[in-house]
């Protein structure tokens, strides 16, 4: 009998961003703010206290987690006047809906304790990827990375194992339909901004009118299968969109701008700097090493 094993297809679809190891002073706060992607946060010394609208201030210690889920509003802190506090960070997110949904609704903006496995996997993970960060000459070499994304893919694995562990991890808050619903007008929007032959000025009300549905029904639909609303992930695209041309392509700053259908420099330069960090210029000079490609209809996509 001949032999057949089937390989699955895999579409990761791997993002991250704003990773750092931080010791900050007595009365250190941060400002209010909200990601479109999940935010994992482990306190490594002191103590912290982070403030979700809506609910009470969290007091996390040393060994202590905390995920954030997508669009939640909340500010960190120091909760000593005098002294220092040291966490650790990182901001994700990946193309698994099921998973994705279970994490925000099962584990997210509550205090994990530093003797939970959720907290020690994420500690482990957190202190892989500072570690393989720290040589500041290799931090962004391709090997380095690919050991970074290892350590996430490893991570969401483990965080996949813990929640089946969970009493009701299996029960979702969407229906099969609503989560065919979402994913068409996530790909439809993945589209719209990766094709050079549409305008990326469109509305989420040009989404819904492709695939025939009305805009409120599509924004309840969309963020409660993918837990963001649709102008984040819209936001989302146009930056990993933003990334691509600024890695790859010859373009100025300017031409990108125009093709992210910025109204001028100045405005793309904020809207990327508040996507990231960091302003365009320094996000391109700390990738100048990549290698330019060909490009088609100069976005340096990969032909």
């Amino acid at each position: 009998m001949q032999e057949f094993i089937s390989i699955p297809t895999i579409e990761s679809g791997i993002y991250m961003f704003g990773g750092h190891l931080h010791t900050v002073n007595g009365g250190w706060s941060f400002f209010e703010q909200s990601h479109q992607v999940i935010e994992v946060m482990v306190v490594t010394s002191g103590y912290q206290l982070t403030e979700i609208q809506g609910m009470d201030p969290i007091k996390l210690g040393p060994g202590d987690a905390i995920l954030i889920s997508p669009g939640t509003k909340h500010t960190n802190r120091n909760a000593s006047l005098n002294d220092s506090m040291t966490y650790m960070c990182l901001h994700f997110d990946f193309e698994d809906v099921q998973l994705r949904s279970q994490i925000v609704g099962l584990v997210a903006n509550k205090p994990i304790n530093s003797e939970s496995t959720i907290a020690q996997i994420s500690r482990q993970m957190l202190e892989e990827i500072v570690h393989l960060s720290s040589e500041k000459k290799h931090r962004n070499d391709f090997e380095v990375h690919v050991e970074i994304e290892i350590s996430l893919l490893r991570y969401i694995k483990q965080l996949s194992i813990c929640i089946k562990k969970i009493d009701n991890w299996s029960k979702l808050p969407f229906s099969d339909n609503e989560a065919t619903i979402g994913r068409n007008i996530a790909m439809t929007i993945e589209d719209l901004v990766n094709n050079d032959d549409q305008d990326i000025s469109f509305t989420f009300q040009d989404v819904c009118n492709q695939l025939h549905i009305s805009e409120g029904y599509g924004y309840r639909v969309f963020k409660k299968v993918y837990g963001m609303t649709p102008l984040h992930f819209i936001d989302r695209e146009k930056y990993r969109k933003a990334q691509r041309l600024l890695k790859y392509s010859g373009n100025t700053i300017e031409i990108i701008s125009q093709i992210l259908g910025a109204a001028n420099v100045s405005i793309f330069s904020k809207q990327f700097k508040k996507w990231s960090g960091i302003t365009p210029s320094a996000f391109r000079k700390q990738n100048q090493h990549e290698r330019h490609v060909s490009s088609k209809n100069q976005t340096g996509y990969f032909e």
